[in-house]
Protein backbone atom coordinates (compact mmCIF):
# COMPACT_ATOMS: atom_id res chain seq x y z
CA UNK A 1 0.00 0.00 0.00
CA UNK A 2 1.21 3.68 -0.48
CA UNK A 3 0.47 6.12 1.77
CA UNK A 4 0.20 9.30 -0.15
CA UNK A 5 -1.04 11.29 3.03
CA UNK A 6 -2.55 10.98 6.35
CA UNK A 7 -2.65 14.07 8.64
CA UNK A 8 -4.77 15.76 11.37
CA UNK A 9 -6.58 18.99 10.92
CA UNK A 10 -7.97 21.05 13.45
CA UNK A 11 -9.83 24.43 12.59
CA UNK A 12 -9.13 24.00 8.99
CA UNK A 13 -5.10 23.80 9.34
CA UNK A 14 -2.98 20.89 9.14
CA UNK A 15 -1.62 19.66 12.74
CA UNK A 16 0.84 16.87 12.20
CA UNK A 17 1.03 13.33 10.09
CA UNK A 18 -0.81 10.50 11.74
CA UNK A 19 -0.22 6.49 10.87
CA UNK A 20 -2.47 4.45 10.02
CA UNK A 21 -2.11 2.13 13.02
CA UNK A 22 -2.48 4.66 15.01
CA UNK A 23 -5.42 5.51 17.29
CA UNK A 24 -6.65 9.57 17.00
CA UNK A 25 -9.30 10.53 19.54
CA UNK A 26 -11.67 13.95 18.16
CA UNK A 27 -13.54 15.77 20.12
CA UNK A 28 -17.21 15.94 18.72
CA UNK A 29 -16.50 19.08 17.05
CA UNK A 30 -15.91 18.32 13.39
CA UNK A 31 -13.40 21.06 12.55
CA UNK A 32 -10.86 18.02 13.89
CA UNK A 33 -10.74 15.07 11.69
CA UNK A 34 -8.27 12.46 9.79
CA UNK A 35 -7.34 12.71 6.05
CA UNK A 36 -6.07 9.42 4.98
CA UNK A 37 -5.38 9.01 1.13
CA UNK A 38 -4.14 5.88 0.03
CA UNK A 39 -3.32 4.26 -2.90
CA UNK A 40 -3.67 0.13 -4.16
CA UNK A 41 -3.86 -1.21 -0.54
CA UNK A 42 -3.96 -4.78 0.00
CA UNK A 43 -6.88 -6.81 1.58
CA UNK A 44 -4.11 -7.35 4.77
CA UNK A 45 -3.81 -3.21 4.90
CA UNK A 46 -7.50 -2.53 4.56
CA UNK A 47 -8.41 -4.94 7.11
CA UNK A 48 -5.91 -2.70 9.25
CA UNK A 49 -7.75 0.75 8.96
CA UNK A 50 -10.79 -1.10 8.96
CA UNK A 51 -9.77 -2.46 12.61
CA UNK A 52 -8.94 1.42 13.54
CA UNK A 53 -11.68 3.03 12.16
CA UNK A 54 -13.90 0.55 12.46
CA UNK A 55 -15.00 0.58 8.72
CA UNK A 56 -17.94 -2.00 7.54
CA UNK A 57 -16.55 -5.22 6.32
CA UNK A 58 -18.68 -5.32 2.99
CA UNK A 59 -17.23 -1.60 2.17
CA UNK A 60 -13.77 -2.56 2.91
CA UNK A 61 -14.35 -5.44 0.30
CA UNK A 62 -15.94 -3.69 -2.23
CA UNK A 63 -12.57 -1.09 -1.94
CA UNK A 64 -10.10 -3.51 -2.42
CA UNK A 65 -12.04 -5.20 -5.38
CA UNK A 66 -12.23 -1.92 -7.22
CA UNK A 67 -14.35 -3.00 -9.29
CA UNK A 68 -17.86 -1.23 -8.20
CA UNK A 69 -20.21 1.93 -10.13
CA UNK A 70 -20.71 4.78 -8.32
CA UNK A 71 -22.69 4.35 -5.40
CA UNK A 72 -23.47 5.49 -2.25
CA UNK A 73 -23.77 3.01 1.11
CA UNK A 74 -24.95 3.76 4.57
CA UNK A 75 -23.26 1.80 7.54
CA UNK A 76 -24.68 3.13 11.09
CA UNK A 77 -23.19 6.35 11.73
CA UNK A 78 -20.56 6.00 8.88
CA UNK A 79 -21.00 6.49 4.93
CA UNK A 80 -19.38 4.54 1.94
CA UNK A 81 -18.69 6.49 -1.57
CA UNK A 82 -17.52 5.16 -4.71
CA UNK A 83 -16.50 7.57 -7.11
CA UNK A 84 -15.21 6.44 -10.65
CA UNK A 85 -12.23 8.65 -12.06
CA UNK A 86 -11.95 8.61 -16.33
CA UNK A 87 -8.94 9.57 -18.22
CA UNK A 88 -8.90 9.53 -22.30
CA UNK A 89 -6.21 7.02 -23.24
CA UNK A 90 -5.47 6.28 -27.45
CA UNK A 91 -7.43 3.55 -27.41
CA UNK A 92 -10.54 4.95 -25.70
CA UNK A 93 -11.30 5.89 -21.83
CA UNK A 94 -9.58 4.42 -19.25
CA UNK A 95 -11.31 3.99 -15.73
CA UNK A 96 -10.02 4.23 -12.19
CA UNK A 97 -12.08 4.08 -8.88
CA UNK A 98 -11.80 6.05 -5.80
CA UNK A 99 -13.40 4.75 -2.73
CA UNK A 100 -14.10 7.05 0.36
CA UNK A 101 -15.11 6.21 3.64
CA UNK A 102 -16.26 9.13 5.90
CA UNK A 103 -16.80 8.86 9.47
CA UNK A 104 -17.41 11.96 12.46
CA UNK A 105 -13.78 12.26 12.68
CA UNK A 106 -11.64 10.82 9.50
CA UNK A 107 -12.24 10.58 5.72
CA UNK A 108 -10.14 7.79 4.19
CA UNK A 109 -9.92 7.85 0.41
CA UNK A 110 -8.69 4.79 -1.53
CA UNK A 111 -7.66 5.14 -5.04
CA UNK A 112 -7.18 2.55 -7.87
CA UNK A 113 -6.22 3.29 -11.43
CA UNK A 114 -6.49 6.86 -11.18
CA UNK A 115 -3.42 9.02 -12.67
CA UNK A 116 -4.58 11.93 -11.12
CA UNK A 117 -3.33 11.92 -7.40
CA UNK A 118 -5.24 14.06 -4.97
CA UNK A 119 -2.13 16.01 -3.48
CA UNK A 120 -3.10 19.11 -6.10
CA UNK A 121 -6.50 19.00 -4.20
CA UNK A 122 -5.27 18.53 -0.18
CA UNK A 123 -3.06 21.23 -1.19
CA UNK A 124 -5.78 23.68 -2.44
CA UNK A 125 -7.90 22.40 0.44
CA UNK A 126 -5.00 23.58 2.67
CA UNK A 127 -5.00 26.86 1.27
CA UNK A 128 -8.58 27.69 2.48
CA UNK A 129 -8.56 26.86 6.38
CA UNK A 130 -12.14 28.37 5.84
CA UNK A 131 -13.71 26.12 3.79
CA UNK A 132 -11.66 22.92 5.40
CA UNK A 133 -12.90 23.77 8.77
CA UNK A 134 -16.32 22.53 7.46
CA UNK A 135 -15.14 19.13 8.22
CA UNK A 136 -15.32 15.96 6.24
CA UNK A 137 -18.32 16.49 4.80
CA UNK A 138 -16.36 19.57 2.77
CA UNK A 139 -13.85 17.47 2.09
CA UNK A 140 -15.90 14.18 0.64
CA UNK A 141 -16.99 17.41 -1.60
CA UNK A 142 -13.94 18.24 -2.90
CA UNK A 143 -12.82 15.19 -3.93
CA UNK A 144 -16.21 14.10 -5.71
CA UNK A 145 -16.09 17.60 -7.26
CA UNK A 146 -11.94 17.00 -8.81
CA UNK A 147 -13.48 13.37 -9.81
CA UNK A 148 -16.18 15.19 -11.94
CA UNK A 149 -14.33 17.60 -13.10
CA UNK A 150 -11.58 15.45 -14.81
CA UNK A 151 -14.67 14.64 -17.25
CA UNK A 152 -14.75 17.88 -18.59
CA UNK A 153 -11.48 18.25 -19.88
CA UNK A 154 -12.01 14.31 -21.84
CA UNK A 155 -15.50 15.05 -23.25
CA UNK A 156 -14.09 17.82 -24.73
CA UNK A 157 -10.99 16.11 -26.14
CA UNK A 158 -13.91 13.17 -27.66
CA UNK A 159 -16.51 16.95 -29.03
CA UNK A 160 -13.46 18.24 -30.73
CA UNK A 161 -12.49 14.92 -32.58
CA UNK A 162 -16.46 14.28 -33.60
CA UNK A 163 -16.83 17.91 -35.00
CA UNK A 164 -13.49 17.31 -37.20
CA UNK A 165 -14.70 14.25 -38.12
CA UNK A 166 -17.92 15.91 -39.19
CA UNK A 167 -16.57 18.39 -41.30
CA UNK A 168 -14.72 15.58 -42.74
CA UNK A 169 -17.55 14.01 -44.08
CA UNK A 170 -18.64 17.00 -45.87
CA UNK A 171 -15.63 16.42 -48.21
CA UNK A 172 -14.92 12.93 -48.53
CA UNK A 173 -16.27 9.52 -48.26
CA UNK A 174 -15.50 7.97 -44.50
CA UNK A 175 -12.93 5.26 -44.72
CA UNK A 176 -12.95 1.85 -43.06
CA UNK A 177 -10.50 3.73 -40.56
CA UNK A 178 -13.23 6.28 -39.23
CA UNK A 179 -16.28 3.99 -39.76
CA UNK A 180 -14.35 2.05 -37.09
CA UNK A 181 -13.62 4.71 -35.17
CA UNK A 182 -16.71 6.59 -35.12
CA UNK A 183 -18.43 3.27 -33.40
CA UNK A 184 -15.13 2.65 -31.14
CA UNK A 185 -16.11 6.71 -29.96
CA UNK A 186 -20.07 5.73 -29.83
CA UNK A 187 -19.25 2.34 -27.67
CA UNK A 188 -16.97 4.59 -25.51
CA UNK A 189 -19.75 7.18 -24.89
CA UNK A 190 -22.52 4.43 -23.75
CA UNK A 191 -20.25 2.62 -21.41
CA UNK A 192 -19.14 6.77 -19.82
CA UNK A 193 -22.87 7.07 -19.43
CA UNK A 194 -22.83 3.90 -17.58
CA UNK A 195 -20.82 5.60 -15.29
CA UNK A 196 -22.33 9.34 -14.96
CA UNK A 197 -25.96 7.62 -14.67
CA UNK A 198 -24.93 6.16 -10.65
CA UNK A 199 -22.72 9.28 -10.64
CA UNK A 200 -26.03 11.69 -11.10
CA UNK A 201 -27.93 9.45 -8.34
CA UNK A 202 -25.28 9.80 -5.87
CA UNK A 203 -24.59 13.62 -6.30
CA UNK A 204 -28.82 13.56 -5.81
CA UNK A 205 -28.76 11.30 -2.74
CA UNK A 206 -26.44 13.98 -1.08
CA UNK A 207 -28.07 16.82 -1.76
CA UNK A 208 -31.83 15.47 -1.21
CA UNK A 209 -31.18 12.85 1.97
CA UNK A 210 -30.68 13.16 5.79
CA UNK A 211 -27.00 11.10 5.97
CA UNK A 212 -24.68 10.83 8.52
CA UNK A 213 -21.42 12.76 8.57
CA UNK A 214 -23.17 15.18 6.06
CA UNK A 215 -24.41 18.88 7.40
CA UNK A 216 -27.34 20.38 5.86
CA UNK A 217 -25.20 23.74 5.39
CA UNK A 218 -22.72 21.56 2.68
CA UNK A 219 -25.61 20.40 0.31
CA UNK A 220 -25.48 23.70 -1.85
CA UNK A 221 -21.95 22.34 -2.40
CA UNK A 222 -23.11 18.81 -3.42
CA UNK A 223 -25.75 20.85 -5.57
CA UNK A 224 -22.75 21.81 -7.54
CA UNK A 225 -20.96 18.45 -8.31
CA UNK A 226 -24.69 17.57 -9.54
CA UNK A 227 -24.75 20.62 -11.73
CA UNK A 228 -20.94 19.39 -13.09
CA UNK A 229 -22.39 15.61 -13.84
CA UNK A 230 -25.04 16.99 -15.35
CA UNK A 231 -23.54 19.27 -17.45
CA UNK A 232 -21.10 16.33 -18.84
CA UNK A 233 -24.15 13.83 -19.16
CA UNK A 234 -25.65 16.35 -21.54
CA UNK A 235 -22.60 16.70 -23.70
CA UNK A 236 -21.95 12.76 -23.78
CA UNK A 237 -25.34 12.48 -24.86
CA UNK A 238 -25.62 15.21 -27.84
CA UNK A 239 -21.62 13.39 -29.12
CA UNK A 240 -23.81 9.59 -29.33
CA UNK A 241 -26.60 11.55 -30.98
CA UNK A 242 -23.73 13.83 -33.60
CA UNK A 243 -21.98 10.91 -33.78
CA UNK A 244 -24.68 8.99 -35.08
CA UNK A 245 -25.74 11.70 -37.51
CA UNK A 246 -22.17 11.53 -39.31
CA UNK A 247 -22.73 7.97 -39.76
CA UNK A 248 -25.73 9.05 -41.28
CA UNK A 249 -24.86 11.70 -43.13
CA UNK A 250 -22.11 10.25 -44.43
CA UNK A 251 -24.19 7.39 -45.89
CA UNK A 252 -26.58 9.82 -47.35
CA UNK A 253 -23.59 11.25 -49.01
CA UNK A 254 -22.20 8.58 -50.36
CA UNK A 255 -25.77 7.59 -51.75
CA UNK A 256 -26.36 10.71 -53.06
CA UNK A 257 -23.13 10.79 -54.86
CA UNK A 258 -23.27 7.01 -56.16
CA UNK A 259 -26.76 8.36 -57.43
CA UNK A 260 -25.53 11.26 -59.61
CA UNK A 261 -23.27 8.85 -60.93
CA UNK A 262 -25.77 6.54 -61.48
CA UNK A 263 -27.87 9.19 -63.29
CA UNK A 264 -24.89 9.74 -65.53
CA UNK A 265 -23.81 6.32 -66.75
CA UNK A 266 -27.35 5.86 -67.46
CA UNK A 267 -27.85 9.39 -69.85
CA UNK A 268 -24.51 8.62 -71.59
CA UNK A 269 -25.82 4.25 -72.12
CA UNK A 270 -28.93 6.35 -73.60
CA UNK A 271 -27.57 8.60 -76.04
CA UNK A 272 -24.82 5.61 -77.08
CA UNK A 273 -27.82 3.57 -77.20
CA UNK A 274 -28.74 5.77 -80.20
CA UNK A 275 -26.19 4.73 -82.39
CA UNK A 276 -25.71 1.48 -81.29
CA UNK A 277 -28.98 0.53 -82.23
CA UNK A 278 -29.23 2.15 -85.89
CA UNK A 279 -25.44 0.47 -86.61
CA UNK A 280 -26.92 -2.67 -85.53
CA UNK A 281 -29.67 -2.54 -87.99
CA UNK A 282 -27.77 -1.65 -90.80
CA UNK A 283 -25.02 -4.09 -89.78
CA UNK A 284 -27.63 -6.99 -90.32
CA UNK A 285 -26.48 -7.58 -94.18
CA UNK A 286 -29.35 -9.02 -95.45
CA UNK A 287 -29.77 -8.53 -99.04
CA UNK A 288 -33.43 -7.04 -99.35
CA UNK A 289 -32.88 -4.04 -97.07
CA UNK A 290 -34.51 -0.68 -98.16
CA UNK A 291 -32.44 2.19 -98.31
CA UNK A 292 -29.25 0.22 -98.91
CA UNK A 293 -28.96 1.72 -102.52
CA UNK A 294 -30.02 4.99 -101.84
CA UNK A 295 -26.90 7.64 -102.64
CA UNK A 296 -27.26 9.54 -99.79
CA UNK A 297 -28.01 7.07 -97.19
CA UNK A 298 -24.64 7.50 -95.08
CA UNK A 299 -24.55 10.75 -94.20
CA UNK A 300 -28.23 10.70 -93.93
CA UNK A 301 -28.11 8.10 -90.46
CA UNK A 302 -25.28 9.93 -89.55
CA UNK A 303 -27.34 12.91 -89.49
CA UNK A 304 -29.46 11.30 -88.13
CA UNK A 305 -28.05 9.88 -85.29
CA UNK A 306 -26.22 13.24 -84.24
CA UNK A 307 -29.94 15.25 -83.87
CA UNK A 308 -31.16 12.22 -81.52
CA UNK A 309 -27.98 12.55 -79.77
CA UNK A 310 -27.75 16.10 -79.52
CA UNK A 311 -31.55 16.59 -77.97
CA UNK A 312 -30.79 13.60 -75.69
CA UNK A 313 -27.60 15.32 -74.08
CA UNK A 314 -29.60 18.48 -74.15
CA UNK A 315 -32.66 16.91 -72.41
CA UNK A 316 -29.85 15.29 -69.56
CA UNK A 317 -28.25 18.62 -69.69
CA UNK A 318 -31.64 20.22 -68.18
CA UNK A 319 -32.74 17.82 -65.77
CA UNK A 320 -29.29 18.15 -64.22
CA UNK A 321 -28.50 14.15 -65.18
CA UNK A 322 -25.25 15.47 -66.81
Amino acid sequence: MTVVAAYLYRHGKRIREVTIDEKIDCPSDKSEFVWIGICDPTADEMHRLQEQYRLHPLAVEDAVKADQLPKIDVYGDQLFVVARTAQLEKEGIAYGETAIFIGHSHIISVRHGSARSHKALREQLEAAPTLLVHGVDYVLHAILDYVVDGYLPLIESIEDEVLAMEQATLDQFLGRDEVTRIFRLRRELIRFGRVLLPTNEVAGKLVRLDLPCIDPETRPYFSDVLDHVRRVQTMTDGLRDVLASVFEFSNLLEQQRTGAITRQLAAWAAILAVPTAIAGIYGMNFEHMPELKTQYGYPVVLAVIAVICTALYVRFKRVGWL
